[in-house]
């Protein structure tokens, strides 16, 4: 991050407010003003959320996404998406976002949100985004923080209590342990025909795959713990607590007023004013907290959990100790009860591992291996047992998990078979594979157990989410509730505001969506889900895009490129009718970060590094030749071309920047692949269909054409012929070297070299600024355009 020195100078800002204030809208808006940024979630699921919406708009190969269990970090990566806990806080950003950091005040995980407020800065401008009741704690121990606030977009109101019978649709059931979880869901399957499930244990795939049943109408309640309360947004109009204690890791407790209001709050989305209560027999909250939950008025925070960051690794003991060095400020509170330091203290108590350490690397890297999460949430001395195991491998002779080890250990999870605690257990366990596996030098063969621990999370997440359907929700019912759906989607005077089929959150699973429609007893199409999955996870290089604007995948046309706010932001328009309206979401966005990616690579060159500290001229310059796509008369750019100052010009040669005299132009986009890009935004933009030119030095230009049209795919035009930008240099050297002899008749060469009727060189010559003499004769008139550019090389 930035030096303590930058940081002084770079604003600090604290957004506080309730939910459904737009909070992190506007953090993810001012980060993308920013030429790089980070953000920091409190979910792996909202990572993925917000990961999907910014390379929907920039493309996935300047966006980075960095969790525990997962990291796509492209070469180029100019914004970094992230949990909090797997920020790279070591790289510098010029905009960095906190999300949630009200969270500091969470036993387990508060430590290193304080670590974030104290420390993680971006070099221009920080934003820390949270509730009300963070403002007095952080004017304290974060006193350059500039306080604001926004009010709420709808109204929350208590509606007191309610039974399962009256619950209303789009609710949320919320409970606080599996168990109270499936004994809800099953009632509500009874009642109401079926219920989503959404619990803290479910991996993101399985928690993506039951939001999208709710999402997407199937079915109209949910039941969840407290994990719906992090910033996922979720078209809920009511929450009923069916429970108001919780079990925190120590002991079962009263929710606060606060915790309830930020579960409360998923209530509403944007300006449709949402409602809460208690679900029988839970008595209604008392009036003075249903108020405090109604005006966001809470007691003010104020202590948060902190952990010494400057760790000493010079031994176990001193490991230790630097972890409970007393906190400089009586607002910080030493966290000692955060499950990796019990770990820690308790693998510190064996023999076998204090034999094993051997200086500081393998201190450091016994607590790397602490703080691998327990996803299992087991005793702490089966998750240490397993730890210790770990360590003792990675600090063998070869210092990484052998592949023989690692293997039936992996193999005996691929298994797909079981009930829904099964499944959950097993998937437990391979999370914690996938996070071993996406540590850096930690295992043989680290790509190809990156990819394996993936694919049996696939497996193993599908095979969950079809059970939970299978358990809880009447397939009956909900064929029933898609027919509605499709009534009310004829109808044109029904409420659309329930369900917002374009949410990306509505996710389904492949082609359920029509299948059950169509065949209310049909299981859902495993293969089809398969390849849904497999696309919207393929890489760059697996699409493409011809010239009709046409995006291609396995040989199957997917969608093509249509008019968006300007040249360089086409919309994509799906070609594919038989998908699901959650199916369709999720594959336009993948196809839209696919057109974004086409023009940032197209625009590489312009978009350097070498070009970042041009003059105002100079900038101008490449704003000009990005919107005509690497070519461009330098007449259109006297201007900016006469003020570029030596610099200017160094940079812009090293940038690949071509300075002619009658065009500028970048040689890496007259390659065929990107005039065939070109070609198609064209096509997009403006509706106007051309051919390939497949390297063609030049082209016939028919009468009435767009000059603007030929030079956009790199061919300017010059009386009758559309010449290849860089074949213009050569047409303008052979003139010269033709008329410093006296006047000349055109060349017979040129027409060869043009590829081109010998009847178009006169008018051709003229529009280089020759004048005729008769007799077919020509000589130099006055340079014109030429000579704004440089020399002809």
């Amino acid at each position: 991050m930035a030096s303590s020195g930058t940081a002084a100078v770079a604003s600090v800002t604290a957004l506080l407010g309730p939910t459904n204030t737009g909070k992190t809208h506007r953090a993810i808006e001012r980060m993308l003003e920013h030429p790089s940024g980070m953000i920091g979630l409190p979910l792996r699921l909202l990572a993925r959320e917000v990961y999907d919406r910014v390379t929907a708009r920039l493309g996935e190969r300047e966006v980075a996404l960095v969790t525990g269990e997962e990291k796509r970090i492209p070469e180029r990566a100019r914004y970094w998406i992230c949990t909090v806990e797997a920020m790279p806080v070591e790289r510098e950003v010029a905009f960095l976002a906190v999300d949630e950091v009200q969270l500091a005040a969470h036993r387990e995980r508060g430590h290193v949100f304080t670590e974030r407020l104290l420390r993680a800065r971006g070099t221009l401008e920080t934003w820390f985004l949270g509730s009300h009741s963070m403002g007095d704690v952080l004017r304290e121990v974060v006193p350059t923080a500039r306080i604001q606030s926004h009010p709420r977009f709808s109204r929350l109101r208590s509606s007191g209590e309610t039974t399962l019978a009256a619950l209303p649709a789009r609710s949320a059931v919320v409970a606080f342990s599996a168990a109270r979880v499936y004994e809800l869901a099953e009632r509500i399957r009874r009642k109401h025909g079926g219920a989503a499930v959404v619990l803290g244990a479910l991996s993101p795939r399985a928690r993506n795959a039951q939001v999208s049943l709710y999402q997407a109408g199937e079915v109209n309640h949910l039941v969840a713990t407290d994990a719906i309360g992090m910033g996922l947004n979720l078209d809920i109009l009511h929450v009923a607590f069916a429970d108001v204690r919780k079990f925190d890791g120590r002991e079962a407790r009263p929710l606060e007023a606060a915790e309830l209001a930020q579960i409360a709050g998923r209530a509403g989305r944007y300006l449709n004013d949402g409602s809460f209560g208690t679900l029988a027999p839970v008595a209604r909250l008392p009036v003075p907290i249903e108020r405090a939950i109604e005006n966001h008025h809470f007691p003010a925070q104020r202590t948060l959990w902190w952990r010494n960051a400057d760790l000493d690794f010079s031994s176990i003991e001193a490991l230790m100790a630097s972890l409970c060095v007393r906190s400089p400020s009586l607002r910080l509170r030493v966290s000692e009860g955060a499950e990796d330091f019990a770990a820690l203290r308790e693998l510190a108590k064996k023999d076998e591992i204090r034999s094993r350490v051997q200086g500081r690397e393998h201190v450091q890297l016994l607590w790397e291996v602490c703080r691998i999460p327990d996803y299992r949430g087991l005793l702490l001395d089966y998750h240490a047992s397993m730890l210790g195991e770990l360590f003792l491998q990675l600090s063998g002779k070869a210092g990484r998990i052998p592949s023989d080890w690692a293997a039936p250990r992996i193999r005996k999870l691929n298994d797909t078979e079981g009930d829904v605690d099964s499944l959950l257990a097993r998937l437990a366990f391979i999370r914690t594979w996938t996070y071993i596996s996406n540590q850096p030098d930690w295992i043989e063969d680290r790509a190809a157990w990156c990819e394996q621990t993936r694919s049996i999370e696939d497996r193993l997440s599908d095979a969950l989410h079809e059970r939970l359907v299978a358990r809880f929700v009447d397939r009956v019912a909900t064929a029933k509730t898609l027919r509605a759906r499709a009534r009310s989607r004829a109808s044109p005077a029904e409420d659309e505001s329930a369900t917002d089929l374009e949410h990306p959150f509505a996710q389904l699973l492949s082609l359920r969506d029509e299948l059950l429609r169509k065949h209310p007893a049909t299981a859902p199409a495993a293969g089809a889900a398969d390849w849904l999955e497999a696309l919207i996870a393929a890489p760059h290089e697996s699409f493409t895009l011809d010239e009709k604007a046409r995006i291609h995948a396995d040989g199957e046309v997917l969608a093509r490129l249509t008019r968006g706010t300007d040249l360089l932001r086409p919309e994509v328009t799906l070609l594919l009718d038989d998908l699901g309206a959650g199916a369709r979401s999720r594959v336009q966005r993948r196809l839209l970060a696919y057109a974004r990616d086409v023009v940032s690579e197209l625009c590489a060159a312009l978009r350097a590094q070498a070009l970042s500290e041009l003059s105002p001229a100079g900038r101008g310059l490449v704003y000009q030749l990005e919107h005509g796509m690497g070519t461009l008369r330098a007449v259109q750019a006297a201007e900016q071309l006469a003020a570029l100052t030596a610099a200017d010009r160094a940079a812009l040669d090293e940038g690949g920047v071509c300075l002619a005299r009658r065009v500028v132009y970048v040689p890496a986009m007259l390659e065929t692949q990107r005039i065939r890009w070109r070609l198609a935004l064209w096509l997009a933009h403006t509706g106007q269909l051309l051919a390939l030119p497949n390297g063609a030095p030049s082209l016939a230009v028919p009468a009435r054409s767009s000059n603007e049209a030929y030079a956009a795919m790199g061919y300017p035009v010059f009386g009758p012929l559309a010449l290849r930008a860089d074949v213009v240099e050569r047409v303008e050297a052979l003139l010269e070297r033709c008329a410093r002899r006296g006047p000349f008749r055109p060349p017979a060469v040129l027409a060869n070299k043009l590829d081109c009727a010998r009847e178009h060189l006169p008018a051709l010559v003229r529009a280089f600024d020759y004048r005729a003499l008769g007799g077919g004769r020509y000589a130099r008139e006055g340079r014109g355009s030429a000579g704004v550019g440089q020399k002809t090389r």
